[in-house]
């Protein structure tokens, strides 16, 4: 199968928004407009030609759902994401790029995927970071709220899909450790990033690519963002708030989404390839 290897991350414990479907493990399960969560990011991401293999992490007792019925493989997720991306990496060639997807991307479609694909290949990076420019965002769904990063010459949140190669998943596993360690503690974080980097963010003087060039000194390899012109790539479901706006934007694009045996066409993608 040509194409490149597609990680769907649907792991992770039951919280609120599992709760709003009964019997559903955990938020991927959750249904917008008929459809669940990872359902609807499969069929995204195998709308693409660029797309060959997917493998959906999942919990053991959901392999059967029909959710994941779209994915070549599935494969047991762990305790923490780090563990589930290790687990759905694991059998890849390590120089080889794998793009790893979140499974909340209820309007991902085809243009989106292909586009940020072949982005991810062009930049050849061992670890992309896709994200999204403020502007984009607000010119396709300026009514949903997102956290911004404001950096000289543009403000871009983070995006639903990463590209990434196997061997690079233990220096990025040491890297989110020492976060994770360091978030509440800004001398900590200071001697991850340097003064220099918190400075100049804080008064938005940071370049995109002084931050991918300090990214890639303390990782130890290339890291790139991969910039994507789809709005669709941020649109994800993180807050119970956000499922009535995720089932709004499936119906403008599909209004017939809800009907039992509905089989339209995958969203039209909002953005450009420039």
């Amino acid at each position: 199968m040509s194409g490149i290897t597609a990680i769907v991350l649907a792991g992770g414990p039951a919280d609120e928004l599992a709760a709003l479907q009964p019997g559903a493990p955990n938020k991927a399960f959750v249904e917008i407009a008929g459809k669940t969560l990872a359902q609807r990011t499969i069929e995204g991401l195998r709308s693409s030609a660029e797309v060959g293999r997917i493998v959906a992490v999942a919990p053991l007792a959901a392999h059967a759902h029909p959710a994941l019925a779209g994915a070549d493989e599935c494969r047991p997720d762990g305790v923490r994401i780090t563990e589930s991306l290790r687990n759905g990496l694991a059998g890849s060639p390590p120089d080889e790029l794998v793009l790893v997807s979140a499974s909340d991307l209820p309007i991902l479609g085809e243009a989106a995927v292909t586009d940020f694909v072949r982005r991810g290949l062009t930049a050849d990076p061992d670890v992309g970071y896709g994200c999204l420019e403020k502007q984009k965002h607000l010119d396709a769904y300026p009514d949903l709220p997102h956290t911004w990063a404001h950096l000289k010459g543009g403000t871009y949140c983070g995006g639903g899909m990463i590209v990434i190669k196997p061997r690079a998943l233990p220096a990025l596993e040491r890297f989110i450790e020492k976060l994770g360690a360091a978030r509440k503690n800004p001398l900590a974080l200071a001697g991850i990033f340097g003064w220099d980097v918190l400075l100049t963010f804080a008064v938005r003087q940071l370049t995109l690519e002084a931050a991918e060039a300090r990214a890639s000194q303390l990782l130890g390899m290339k890291a790139r963002a991969i910039v994507s012109p789809f709005a669709e790539t941020a649109v994800n479901v993180d807050r119970v708030s956000d499922v009535a706006a995720a089932e709004a934007l499936v119906k403008a694009l599909h209004p017939f989404a809800d009907r039992p045996g509905f089989k339209g066409e995958h969203p039209t993608s909002h953005g450009d390839t420039t």
